[in-house]
């Protein structure tokens, strides 16, 4: 089939980008390159360096064709949300209605939607949270990807648009941004390469669930051939302290940089862990990439970046 990807050029999405094509799947991908990389894009991808709210990308859907849309063009930063939730509304919110609208409007048959297991469920009362749990974001950006969420359903309701929310713990992985605010591993990693001292943030003893990128790009994969529409988290069930992803992180690159602590992040969720155990059901998907492993992985990817640099 062919799949619209939106934010292909960027980690998560070109992996999926990836995935589709070795399973033989045709892909075409939209992204504006504001956080994307050219060299993230698959050969055999079709690309259009456009923003999904371009009045063009109606003539790039007529053209193309996709019988499935998956969606992971976004504002990710939930630092910037906070400081400007206009402009995360106008992307996160306003920019996937006006692609919901187009796929109505050509004939699209499927959305895939890439959500947020951590932010959506704010401060958590179960461990790990299923998708019953209570709905409490807590920063613009959780609000915004939820309030999308609601936009599938209707669209799914009123006029048969079938969607897949893929609910994301915190991925990691190959051709993360080790630059941003985000993305702890990636950020660890490249400065223990660069013999920098990371800073972890308050005690450390803060918790996440770790998932490899590789891990959700199979997950998209499997959405293809769902049935109906749902919404699956994705994530492995366990939880990982910085402090212990610190330290892993410096073994496996071979550092002697001390622990270093600074201050607290204002508004960081103390503990977040979702259950995939309806994903299993679902799907029958689950993590198989154990955490040292991918995080190997990752390290040997930076490694390499730095290596090409040199060159």
């Amino acid at each position: 089939m062919k799949i619209l990807v939106t934010g292909g050029a960027g980690f998560i999405g070109s992996h999926c980008a990836d995935a589709f094509l070795e399973h033989g799947h045709d892909v075409v991908i939209v992204d504006n390159l504001s956080s994307g990389r050219r060299e993230n894009i698959p050969q055999r991808a079709g690309f259009y360096h456009m923003d999904i709210a371009d009045e063009a990308l109606k003539e790039v859907i007529a053209e193309e064709r996709p019988e499935v849309i998956c969606h992971h063009a976004a504002q990710v930063s939930v630092r910037i949300s906070v400081e400007d939730p206009v402009m995360d509304a106008e992307i996160n919110i306003i920019g996937g209605i006006k692609l919901a609208n187009l796929a109505l409007s050509q004939g699209v048959k499927k959305i895939i939607f890439s959500s947020t297991g951590g932010a959506i469920y704010g401060e958590q009362e179960a461990f790990p949270a299923t998708e019953s749990h209570p709905l409490r974001p807590v920063s613009p950006y959780g609000v915004a990807k939820l309030s999308f969420e609601k936009y599938l359903g209707y669209y799914q309701q009123v006029f048969g648009l079938r969607h897949c929310i893929l609910r994301y713990s915190n991925i990691y992985g190959p051709r993360q941004d080790p630059f941003g605010e985000a993305g702890v591993v990636a950020i660890f990693a490249e400065r223990f390469l660069d013999e920098k001292q990371p800073v972890i943030n308050g005690d450390g003893g803060q918790t996440r669930d770790f998932l490899y990128v590789g891990d959700v790009a199979r997950a998209n994969v499997m959405a293809l051939d769902l049935e109906g529409s749902h919404c699956l988290n994705t994530g492995t069930g366990q939880t990982t302290s910085i402090n212990t992803i610190f330290h892993m992180l410096r073994d496996l690159t071979g550092s002697d940089l001390p622990e270093v602590h600074g201050p607290e992040k204002q508004g960081e969720q103390r503990r977040s862990v979702i259950s995939p155990e309806l994903a299993g059901k679902t799907m029958g998907w689950k993590p198989e990439m154990g955490l040292k492993e991918g995080l190997s992985l990752t390290v040997d990817y930076f490694r390499d970046q730095d290596r090409q640099l040199r060159v």
